[in-house]
């Protein structure tokens, strides 16, 4: 299935958005300053927020999304050259290892984020929301929830664009334009 990416109108496969999505959240998560010069940061904010994300299991959803991640970057790595895809798959084991060693430098980072988002009491309140048994089942329900709600998103974004261009063109042509 494939959806339109905007802007040039190129097509992009379903899983692509996926990863045009995932890839810039994990680039913003992991490079994201910290806060402004002159700004400090207070433990108990920072205990708050690491806290809050791991309560959240941020470690795991990005253990999750990690094996969608390289089924979509394998076919642009391998080219269709099945040798390369077949040696792809077996890396996932490493690929995993590293994130297991390193989920702790993105939990960090973004505790960062956090704290520039919200006061300590918010980040306790939020916590407290995800120990009740409505913010586990959330938790659990979020990967399904999302990857539905990018199949209704392709859908609506797919008529959307269609609709769009045909109005451009149509406007376009009103002023004298040949397309």
């Amino acid at each position: 299935m494939l959806a339109y990416s905007g802007a040039n109108n190129t097509e992009v496969p379903m899983f692509g958005r996926a990863r045009l999505i995932a890839i810039p959240l994990l680039a913003i998560a992991l490079f994201t300053g910290g806060p402004a010069a002159g700004q400090s940061v207070s433990p108990e904010a920072t205990a708050a927020a690491r806290e809050l994300l791991t309560t959240m299991r941020m470690a795991d959803q990005l253990k999750a999304i990690l094996p969608l991640l390289m089924k979509q970057l394998g076919p642009v790595i391998a080219q269709g050259r099945p040798e390369v895809e077949r040696d792809l798959e077996s890396l996932m084991p490493l690929m995993l290892e590293l994130v297991n060693k390193r989920s702790a430098e993105l939990v960090d980072a973004t505790a960062v984020v956090y704290v520039r988002h919200f006061t300590v009491d918010e980040m306790r309140q939020l916590t407290a929301f995800y120990r009740e048994p409505i913010g586990q089942k959330l938790l659990e329900k979020l990967p399904a929830i999302t990857q539905e709600s990018m199949g209704v998103g392709q859908k609506f974004g797919q008529v959307v664009a269609a609709e769009l261009q045909a109005r451009i063109v149509e406007e376009l042509r009103k002023r004298g334009h040949k397309i």
